[in-house]
């Protein structure tokens, strides 16, 4: 990656957020270009970031091998962008 395309990627350390999940509050770290995309795929599927979150977190625990609920989150938004 040419040095102009790190100074596009906006790096920040992650913050912290409160949320809702089936009724218990918890804390999420992410960086800021995560929360910012999550905003976004709330907003294309018309749903609260917290339902959002909740939708993931319920698919991540099917999994064979269930990462954390951030890593999941992560992941997720990258297929995501994959997927276009």
């Amino acid at each position: 990656m040419s040095a102009r395309g790190v100074d596009a990627v906006g790096y920040a350390p992650p913050a912290k957020r409160s949320v809702l999940i089936a009724g218990h509050a918890t804390s999420i770290s992410l960086e800021p270009t995560f929360w910012n995309e999550l905003e976004v795929a709330a907003r294309d599927q018309a749903v609260p970031v917290n339902a959002l979150i909740a939708q993931i977190d319920a698919a991540r625990l099917e999994a064979k091998r269930p990462p954390n609920l951030t890593s999941a989150l992560r992941q997720w938004l990258f297929a995501r962008a994959l997927a276009g």
